[in-house]
């Protein structure tokens, strides 16, 4: 088969002939049709991940058709069409992933190629109404959204719902999945045209981030917020803490920006505060959000589809932020 291979740091991806992976009892075959990028893919492309190893396929997220079963056991797969959830051995407690867990695409071989690998566990029906460009665009950015505004935050209608950064993937689930629930969802940016779009899709208010008033701007607009969902850290988020509301929760699943200084404890205790950690989710709650998207009929935002020999172009306009929305290739 062919893949997109990584051969080594700073490299692009190039198309390579490499083995069609071998089954093992519990695994089955997919054929991917289309497989989306995410940050993590930069990062380890630039050596700024744990655990690299070269030659590497990457990829986490992917949508296609099961060609092959190991056993009588899975071949009642064999042709259908699904989605693959990238969180492998999350474990038993809920509260957060084991030892052993791992994404799809490092260590293992992921879907950046015509074929992958999947144990059945981790396989899902490709929601109906949704293309497979679409479906690819859900998997990791969708299960982390669903983890940290609704299993973290458990966010409710009604409720005042900030967003920072919002173009990534995992903001852009957040916000679809916070009006579907009800809640009043506001944005930041540091790009006015993305604000925009952000209203667009039912947005209430949104500020640019670069401007020093912004948290200002927005406590005066809302009075303050009960849910606030971040990915960036630094020196941005005790900004978060004075525009929470009263038993506000501030769930963070990134740190972009790096580490968190000035943080003035007595607004976080006085305040009632909750600051939650999230990332990716459990098998049980990747099933939920599956759920959800089928329930809303919600539509993942894809920013742009390349053909994957133009996987290399592709890395780059997720590395220099152009994107609104998620980043698919469609796999040939």
């Amino acid at each position: 088969m062919k893949a997109l291979v990584l051969e080594g740091l700073h490299q692009p991806l190039a198309i390579k002939e490499v083995s069609t992976p071998s089954l093992q009892p519990g695994e089955v075959l997919v054929q991917v049709k289309a497989a989306a990028l995410n940050h993590r893919d930069v990062w380890i492309q630039k050596g700024q991940y744990g655990g690299i190893k070269y030659p590497s396929i990457l990829g986490s997220d992917g949508a296609g058709v099961v060609v092959e079963a190991f056993s009588e056991a899975e071949k009642h797969w064999v042709g259908k069409e699904i989605i693959i959830n990238p969180s492998h051995n999350w474990g038993n407690n809920p509260k957060g992933q084991g030892k052993s867990f791992k994404i799809l695409g490092l260590p293992d071989e992921g879907t950046f190629a015509q074929y992958v690998k999947v144990a059945t566990r981790y396989l899902a029906d490709k929601p109906a109404h949704l293309s497979f460009e679409e479906a690819a665009a859900l998997p990791l950015a969708g299960l982390t959204a669903y983890r940290t505004l609704i299993s973290r935050a458990q966010v409710q209608k009604g409720e005042k719902v900030l967003i920072t950064g919002i173009g990534g993937g995992v903001a852009l689930f957040v916000l679809q999945y916070a009006l579907a629930i009800g809640a009043q969802a506001y944005v930041t940016s540091s790009s006015e045209a993305k604000i925009a779009r952000a209203k667009e899709m039912g947005a209430i208010g949104g500020t640019n981030y670069t401007s020093p008033d912004w948290a200002d701007e927005l406590k005066k607009q809302t009075g303050g917020f009960d849910v606030l969902i971040d990915s960036s850290a630094g020196e941005g988020f005790a900004k978060l803490v004075d525009i929470a509301a009263v038993g506000g929760r501030i769930a963070i699943y990134g740190g972009t920006q790096g580490v968190i200084k000035e943080l003035v404890p007595q607004r976080i205790f006085w305040k009632q505060l909750s600051i939650l950690g999230a990332t990716m989710g459990s098998e049980e709650e990747f099933g939920q959000m599956v759920y959800f998207i089928i329930q809303h009929q919600l539509r993942p935002v894809v920013n742009k589809i390349f053909p994957w020999e133009e996987a290399e172009q592709a890395l780059r306009r997720m590395d220099n932020k152009e994107q609104f929305g998620k980043i698919v290739l469609k796999i040939e």
